[in-house]
C-alpha cells in the first residue's frame, strides 16, 4: 500500500507543494527517505522512529520507502518530520488514508513525539489555503498560520494529539490568530535639536520612498536622524503587512505568531557579509534588504561596508527585487525598501571642521568616500551635509515639529500617490514611477523645465539622476498638495540632488 500526505519546500517565499508518497514492502527492514533531501530530512527517520516507539507504535519489519515528489526539487529542513509521519502512519492502517491527504503538514518532531515550532508557517498556509487543504502545524506556529482565515489551521502540541484529533478520539479546535503589535516608539523626531535641512530631507525620502545619504563629522546626528524615520511612515496596509511577514516567517523572524503594522528597519554592521545583505548561505535564507522590505534600510558608515557588497545593491534598488541563483535552485525575493546611508566624510570624520587642522585634506575625503562608486552615488535622490550642533544648543528647549506632525503631511502625500498609482501594478510611490507615467506625473511647468535643463547642463546630470529629481520634485509638490510641479519645487530638489555629498 501506498499512502500519501503532502507539505511543501520554501523557494523564497513561495511555499511549493510536495507530496510524501510511503510505500511499506516485504523485505529487509531499512527506513529509505529519497527524492533530494538534504542531511536535515534524512535524519527524520530516526526522530519519527523515537517519536512512535514513545506512542507505543511499532514498525513492522519491512521496508520503508519515502519519496519526496517532485524528485527533483530539492527538500531542505527539518519540517519535513511531520508529514512523512502521518504518510508513515497511515501505510500501516493507524491513520485513515484520506485525512491524510486533505492537508498539508509542517513541523519537526522531538523524540519524545513534541512538535517543535519550524519557520515559514505563513507562507505554507497560503498553498493550504490556494489547494483547498487544512494545514497542520505545530502549536507554536498556529497563531502565525492562522493569519490566513482561507484554510483551516489545527495546530496540535504532539503527534499524539494530532493523532487523536484524526481519528476523532479528541478532536482539536482550529488556531486563532496572533495579536497585532502595536510597539510604542518612544523616538521622536521633536527630541532633535536643530537640523531643519535634515528633518526636511527625511520628510520627502518619506513621502516618496527616496533614497537618502546623510554625511557629517561624527556626533554630528545622522544615526539619531535615522532612527527616527520609522516614527514618520505610515503604518503597513494589510497586503503590506502580509507580505513582509511571509518574508519574516521564512526568516524565522515572527515572535508569538503576531504580525505589525509598524514598518520594518533594519541596520546590519558594516561588517555584514554580502550573504547576510543580499540573501543566501545554507538555504538560500532572505538577506537585509529582503527583510527591509516595505521598510527602511539604513547602512551606517557606509564607505566601510565592501565595495562588492554595497554594488550588489545597485540592481535590486531598481527592481525591488532580488534574484539569488545557486546551482541547483533560484530564490526570489521582494526587497522594495528605502535605503538611508550614513557616512562621515573622511576617515578621521573631521575634515570640514575648521579647529581641526589635517594635513591631508582635502584628499582624505576623496579618497574615503570614493569607497562608494559612482554608480551606487547615483541612486541616492537626496544627499544632504549634517552639520554639528553647538553643545551650547542642546540645552535650549526643542521648537522643532514632532514625529506626528510630519507624520501627517507625509501620510497625506502617500495618500495622493496611493490614487494616483490606483491601476499601477509596479508602481507604488514617486520612486516607482518610469517612462511614460513619469513624464505625465511629473511634467514641470516651463520656468522648472528651463531650470532642470541648466541644470543638467552645467553639472552633468545622467539620464537616471534626472528622472531622480522630477521623481523627488515630484514628491515635493505632493507635500505641498499642489497637482502641478513648479519651479521652487524643481529648486529645492536640484538642491537635495546637488548641495549635498557627491
Amino acid at each position: 500500500m501506498i499512502a500519501k500526505a503532502y507539505t511543501v519546500a520554501f523557494q523564497g517565499v513561495e511555499a511549493r507543494l510536495v507530496e510524501v508518497q510511503c510505500a511499506v514492502t516485504a523485505g529487509m527492514p531499512a527506513f529509505a527517505i529519497v527524492g533530494l533531501p538534504d542531511k536535515a530530512v534524512s535524519e527524520a527517520r530516526d526522530r519519527i522512529r523515537n517519536a512512535l516507539i514513545a506512542l507505543k507504535i511499532a514498525l513492522p519489519s519491512k521496508r520503508v520507502t519515502v519519496n519526496l515528489s517532485p524528485a527533483d526539487l530539492p527538500k531542505e529542513g527539518s519540517h519535513f518530520d511531520l508529514p512523512i509521519a502521518l504518510a508513515l502512519l497511515a501505510a500501516i492502517d493507524v491513520l485513515p488514508a484520506d485525512t491524510v491527504e486533505t492537508a498539508i503538514a509542517l513541523g519537526e518532531l522531538s523524540l519524545d513525539g513534541t512538535l517543535i515550532p519550524v519557520t515559514g508557517c505563513l507562507p505554507a498556509a497560503v498553498t493550504a489555503a490556494e489547494t483547498d487543504r487544512a494545514l497542520f502545524c505545530p502549536a507554536a506556529c498556529g497563531a502565525e498560520a492562522a493569519w490566513i482565515d482561507a484554510t483551516q489551521v489545527i495546530a496540535p502540541a504532539t503527534l499524539g494529539d494530532l493523532l487523536r484529533h484524526l481519528t476523532g478520539q479528541a478532536p482539536l479546535t482550529e488556531a486563532q490568530a496572533g495579536q497585532v503589535h502595536d510597539h510604542h516608539e518612544p523616538r521622536d523626531l521633536a527630541d532633535v535639536k536643530g537640523q531643519e535641512r535634515a528633518k526636511r530631507a527625511l520628510e520627502i525620502a518619506a513621502a516618496g520612498r527616496h533614497h537618502l545619504l546623510m554625511t557629517g563629522t561624527p556626533g554630528a546626528g545622522k544615526s539619531m536622524l535615522a532612527a527616527r524615520l520609522p516614527t514618520i511612515l505610515p503604518d503597513l496596509s494589510a497586503a503590506e503587512a502580509l507580505e513582509t511577514s511571509m518574508i519574516h516567517s521564512v526568516a524565522g523572524l515572527l515572535t508569538d505568531g503576531g504580525i505589525s503594522r509598524r514598518r520594518p528597519f533594519r541596520d546590519p554592521h558594516h561588517t555584514a557579509s554580502m550573504a547576510a545583505i543580499v540573501g543566501g548561505g545554507r538555504g538560500s535564507k532572505p538577506g537585509e534588504i529582503s527583510l527591509a522590505h516595505n521598510g527602511v534600510l539604513f547602512l551606517d558608515e557606509l564607505p566601510e561596508f565592501p565595495r562588492t557588497v554595497l554594488d550588489t545593491l545597485r540592481q535590486p534598488i531598481e527592481t525591488a527585487e532580488v534574484v539569488i541563483s545557486r546551482a541547483n535552485a533560484h530564490m526570489r525575493y521582494p526587497c522594495r525598501f528605502l535605503l538611508v546611508a550614513a557616512a562621515n566624510p573622511c576617515r578621521c570624520g573631521y575634515l570640514p571642521d575648521p579647529n581641526r587642522a589635517c594635513n591631508r585634506a582635502p584628499g582624505c575625503g576623496q579618497d574615503y568616500l570614493g569607497r562608494i562608486s559612482g554608480p551606487m552615488m547615483d541612486r541616492f535622490d537626496l544627499r544632504i551635509e549634517v552639520p554639528p550642533v553647538a553643545f551650547r544648543d542642546l540645552d535650549l528647549p526643542g521648537a522643532g515639529e514632532s514625529s506626528a506632525q510630519v507624520a501627517a503631511r507625509v501620510a497625506a502625500a502617500r495618500g495622493i500617490q496611493d490614487q494616483r498609482f490606483q491601476d499601477q501594478a509596479e508602481a507604488r510611490q514617486n520612486a516607482d514611477a518610469e517612462g511614460k507615467l513619469l513624464e505625465d506625473i511629473a511634467e514641470p511647468d516651463a520656468e522648472g523645465r528651463g531650470m532642470l535643463e541648466r541644470a543638467a547642463d552645467r553639472f552633468g546630470l545622467t539620464a537616471r539622476g534626472y528622472h531622480r529629481v522630477l521623481r523627488v520634485a515630484r514628491t515635493i509638490a505632493d507635500l505641498a498638495q499642489s497637482p502641478t510641479v513648479r519651479a521652487p519645487h524643481v529648486a529645492e530638489a536640484l538642491g537635495f540632488r546637488l548641495g549635498g555629498a557627491g
